[in-house]
């Protein structure tokens, strides 16, 4: 038989205490709007509630499944996938320079200065490959949602990381069985592999601030 890759959905939640929790594993046939919004759907049937903050990866299914259910929920795009996204607009011969100026407008100590250098980021690339300034651009305000945040949660609300990393542990511990037998098998072996604590998730960063709610962003430091 010829293996295929799959993609398994994954939610995560964190708790008031910091802890993060799997939520849903699902093979949904793909990352679709319909897909997500079945995920999201039965979440909601076994009760949870409208989350405070959603950090998502910036896929269009995902974002419009969310769209339609907590169109006001406060929204983070993981500033690691939007990096990759730059790149992918640019020659390889611009990826240093775009890279350096990437991290020190996400990576800047203060929220004024986050927005000082995303100004500067745009009017430069605007000029120089317009297609990165597009890109970033494309994200807009939900870019920099972890600005509202206070700074000790700052490294854990800027990206997909917690769940990038469970899947590079889940890669880790089957490497040895090469290959499932089905994508019903893989979200399982996820689950199990999560409940009998053969992979373990940390608090988030700052979660003894996770009880206040994000401000609001000033318009003079929008770009």
């Amino acid at each position: 038989r010829k293996a295929t890759n799959i993609s398994l959905l994954v939610v995560l939640g964190v708790r008031r205490d910091g802890q993060k929790l799997l939520l849903a594993v699902k093979n949904m046939g793909g990352e679709s709007e319909a897909a997500w919004r079945a995920v999201l759907d039965d979440l909601i049937a076994r009760g949870l509630r409208t989350p405070e903050l959603l950090l998502i990866d910036g896929g269009a299914g995902l974002e419009r499944a969310l769209a339609c259910l907590w169109p006001e929920v406060p929204t983070q795009r993981c500033t690691v996938h939007k990096h990759r996204n730059l790149l992918a607009h640019a020659p390889e011969a611009l990826h240093e320079e775009i890279t350096a100026d990437y991290n020190d407008m996400i990576y800047a100590e203060t929220s004024a200065e986050v927005m000082r250098r995303r100004r500067l980021f745009l009017a430069k690339w605007r000029l120089k490959c317009r297609g990165v300034a597009d890109s970033l651009e494309e994200a807009g305000d939900r870019l920099f949602t972890f600005t509202r945040l206070p700074q000790s949660q700052w490294k854990s609300a800027r990206t997909t990381n917690a769940i990038e990393r469970l899947h590079e542990e889940f890669k880790r511990r089957i490497k040895t069985q090469t290959v499932l037998p089905s994508a019903e098998t893989a979200a399982m072996l996820f689950w199990s592999l999560l409940a009998s604590g053969q992979i373990t998730m940390r608090k988030v960063d700052g979660w003894q601030s996770l009880g206040e709610p994000p401000v609001s962003m000033h318009l003079d430091l929008v770009a």
